[in-house]
């Protein structure tokens, strides 16, 4: 019997933030778009399309896809058992440093989003998806999402564990992967503290900015501006954390062109202004 468990954040759109399930089949639903899919295999024999390429799964073997309403052709032998978990792909992406391995692991991803367990390995994931499941449903806790967190990026680093005995590390000698290799080492420099614009990475690299942004969005499924995002934040969140800092001093100190642009800029990707955000950092007092 299929079993499938999922929490939807309120508003129109009634996005999923969190979804376990059993169900092979609904591994690609439309509402599933914007998060990061972590599916095991756990018996009998699948396969499915992803990035134009099919891949066969069988048991212990792991797939991890972000925006995974990219796969396709899903077919199943009638033994197939899978279990499967999947959240809001920005709220990963938020738990992790901007220069971890994640960067050049979901770039392997991206080539070949199966990766071969071991048995031990198999149930380490497993215990992670369960424990997820277990707690999906405490939303009246205070510290929900911190706690969600925590056990998200628990999995996380299990993945990473197994992924980096793989191939996550090694990127191929043609002209595309060392354009994302040198786009990634520019950012870990930190440059995007005050260098945000694709133009300014074409530059650099010597290519236009509509060969960067093809490049960059074939090879690992994600826009150049969205990297330049994630290097950005934590850099953001650190200034915003000193309170020796003043908001004009931070929007200087990171090269926006204006006060009202750094206060959008903090609104769309930390979903507060850079004021409440700080209000935020405050203790609260019952």
């Amino acid at each position: 019997m299929k079993q499938s468990v999922s929490l939807r954040t309120k508003g129109n759109d009634m996005k999923v933030d969190f979804q376990y399930s059993t169900d092979f089949y609904g591994m690609n639903a439309r509402a599933l778009g914007h998060t990061c899919m972590h599916l095991l295999c756990l018996a009998g024999e699948g396969s499915f399309v992803f990035n134009e390429h099919c891949y066969h799964i069988v048991k212990n073997d792991l797939v991890v896809i972000p925006m995974p309403s990219r796969a396709s052709n899903l077919a199943a032998h009638a033994d197939l058992r899978v279990e499967w978990f999947a959240a809001d792909n920005r709220f990963l992406q938020g738990l992790l440093p901007s220069n971890n391995y994640s960067i050049g692991g979901s770039i392997s991803l991206n080539q070949n989003p199966v990766i071969s367990l071991t048995e031990e390995q198999s149930n380490h994931i497993l215990a992670d998806f369960h424990r997820l499941r277990d707690r999906m449903g405490d939303r009246h806790l205070s510290f929900y999402r911190e706690l969600m967190g925590s056990l998200c990026l628990t999995m996380m680093y299990d993945i990473f564990e197994a992924h980096a005995q793989r191939d996550a590390t090694a990127m191929h000698t043609d002209r595309t992967a060392y354009i994302v290799k040198q786009l990634m080492q520019l950012l870990a420099t930190g440059i995007s503290r005050t260098e945000r614009n694709v133009s300014y990475y074409s530059g650099r690299l010597n290519v236009s900015p509509t060969y960067l942004s093809s490049t960059i969005k074939r090879v690992t499924g994600h826009s150049v501006t969205s990297y330049i995002d994630r290097h950005t934040i934590p850099i953001l969140k650190d200034y915003l954390d000193d309170e020796r800092l003043s908001l004009t001093q931070i929007a200087e100190l990171m090269n926006f062109t204006s006060l009202s642009y750094f206060s959008r800029y903090c609104t769309k990707h930390l979903g507060l202004s850079p004021s409440d955000y700080r209000q935020s950092l405050q203790p609260k007092i019952d």
